[in-house]
């Protein structure tokens, strides 16, 4: 058993001896192949890098574009340095096209995320700080990958969009801003416009509403026992509760100040008595 073993080691170290004297040259001139790829993918990904933020592209498809340039020129390179040692690359094509091909239908979902996050970022419907609605949900935008976009919502909590559910659907953008309503009652004997008009004023002072679009305030209905006053604003979206809720308790106040009723729901009972 020993004698074989030595005579496989032999064997063996034979092979590589004489393939060394046979291609020396060749793997020193692979592996310089392949240190000079290095240096040259990386180079020429940070120039494609710098080329696109200078034209002001997407940061998460500058990234990505500069990442392909550099995978397939190392890849071109290693190519390269095989054949020079005499390696055919012919089956090492055929498996990587079997295994791209078997890895595409596994990650068929993956692949359409990410293709929908190409689209996203190449059509640019919304940008980071956007407010988006779509398919139920709604937030500020926050971060986009290729795979996915993550959402905040008014209360701080993080939504994560898988790409593909986005393109496609039908989106509202409403850009940094999200529309806050709100209503109170007043008497029908009570003056409208000065109840407008102080709802109006407390809301304007808001440092948070936004200017533009206007604030609207104006009658929204004439109920049973008020005058319902409607009041829109908008403000940024992950501001809305606190400002929803500071601007309500104002309102509440400036109409109470201003002597204006505000009414509760009545009822007229007739009673008839039989005699």
């Amino acid at each position: 058993m020993i004698e074989q073993e030595i005579e496989q080691f032999e064997h063996y170290f034979n092979l590589l001896r004489d393939y060394l004297v046979t291609y020396s040259m060749q793997v020193v001139g692979a592996l310089l192949i392949l240190l000079i790829g290095l240096w040259v993918s990386n180079r020429l990904s940070k120039m494609v890098e710098a080329l696109l933020l200078r034209h002001k592209v997407d940061v998460t498809l500058t990234n990505f574009i500069s990442n392909l340039v550099k995978v397939l020129l190392i890849v071109m390179f290693v190519i390269i340095a095989l054949g020079k040692v005499g390696i055919s690359v012919t089956p090492f094509v055929a498996a990587i096209g079997a295994a791209s091909l078997g890895a595409g239908l596994a990650l068929q979902g993956m692949l359409s995320n990410y293709g929908s996050g190409l689209a996203i970022i190449a059509t640019r419907p919304f940008i980071v700080g956007d407010t988006i609605q779509i398919k139920g949900v709604s937030g500020q935008v926050k971060i986009i990958e290729l795979g996915h976009t993550i959402l905040v919502n008014e209360e701080k909590v993080e939504i994560t969009i898988p790409n593909k559910h986005i393109i496609g659907e039908i989106l509202h953008n409403s850009f940094e801003y999200s529309l806050v309503k709100g209503e109170i009652g007043i008497a029908y004997h009570s003056n409208s416009n000065s109840a407008i008009d102080e709802i109006t004023n407390v809301i304007i002072a808001n440092e948070r509403v936004a200017k533009s679009p206007q604030p609207q305030v104006g009658i929204e209905q004439f109920a049973d026992s008020a005058v319902i006053i409607s009041y829109r604003y908008w403000v940024p979206t992950t501001q809305i509760i606190e400002t929803k809720l500071a601007i309500n308790k104002q309102v509440y106040n400036a109409i109470k100040a201003a002597n204006i009723d505000i009414p509760f729901p009545q009822r007229v009972v007739t009673i008839n008595k039989e005699h």
